[in-house]
C-alpha cells in the first residue's frame, strides 16, 4: 500500500476507489452496489466489504454495517477510535449511528442519497452537537462514479423487471 499522507486528497481517492472495487463485487453477487473500507490513522486497511443485506437475509446488511462488525472483530473492540470510513453512497440512520456508537472519527462518502441519506440529504446526524459523539465529514469524492454505479444498477434491474420473456421459437420441442 503506498505511503499517502493522513487526510490528504489522494489518501480519499485512493481508499474510495477500494470502496468502489467492494460496492462493484457487491452488485456482481445481486446485492446493492455499495462498498465501505475502513482505515485506521496510519492508513492500514481494517475492513472492507460491501452490502450483503440480500444474501445474508439480514437488513442491517448494509457495507457500513459489515465493515464495522469486521474490524470489531478484527480488533477485539468495539470502539474503532482513530479510524476512517470511506463509503460510496451517504450512511444511513442505522449506519450513521453505528459510526457514532463505534466511535468512529472521520466519514468520507461518494454520493449523496436524497431519499435515505443521514448525515447531510435528510438529516445531520454525524454533526448533530446535542449527540456525545460527532464525525469529521466529507462528501461527494468521487460522487459520479459511486452515483453512476448505483443507478446503472437500478436501471439493469428495472430492465429485468419490465422486459418481456423471450420467445421461445421451439414447438413440441421442435424448431
Amino acid at each position: 500500500m503506498p505511503d499517502i499522507p493522513k487526510k490528504s486528497a489522494g489518501q480519499d481517492l485512493y481508499f474510495m476507489e477500494l470502496a468502489l472495487q467492494a460496492a462493484g463485487e457487491a452488485g456482481e453477487r445481486g446485492e446493492v452496489p455499495v462498498g465501505a473500507v475502513l482505515v485506521d490513522e496510519t492508513g492500514t486497511v481494517i475492513a472492507l466489504d460491501g452490502n450483503r443485506s440480500i444474501g445474508d437475509s439480514d437488513p442491517s446488511g448494509h457495507a457500513e454495517m459489515v465493515v464495522l462488525r469486521q474490524a470489531g472483530k478484527k480488533l477485539g473492540n468495539y470502539r474503532l477510535l482513530n479510524t476512517t470510513l470511506y463509503v460510496t453512497i451517504e450512511p444511513c440512520v442505522m449506519c450513521v449511528g453505528a459510526l457514532i456508537h463505534a466511535r468512529v472519527g472521520r466519514l468520507v462518502f461518494g454520493a449523496p442519497d436524497p431519499k435515505g441519506g443521514a448525515v447531510v440529504s435528510l438529516y445531520r446526524i454525524g454533526s448533530e452537537n446535542r449527540l456525545n459523539h460527532q464525525l469529521e465529514i466529507e462528501g461527494n469524492v468521487l460522487a459520479d462514479r459511486c452515483a453512476k454505479l448505483l443507478s446503472s444498477f437500478f436501471r439493469n434491474r428495472r430492465r429485468k423487471l419490465h422486459s418481456p420473456p423471450q420467445n421461445d421459437t421451439r414447438k413440441n420441442g421442435r424448431q
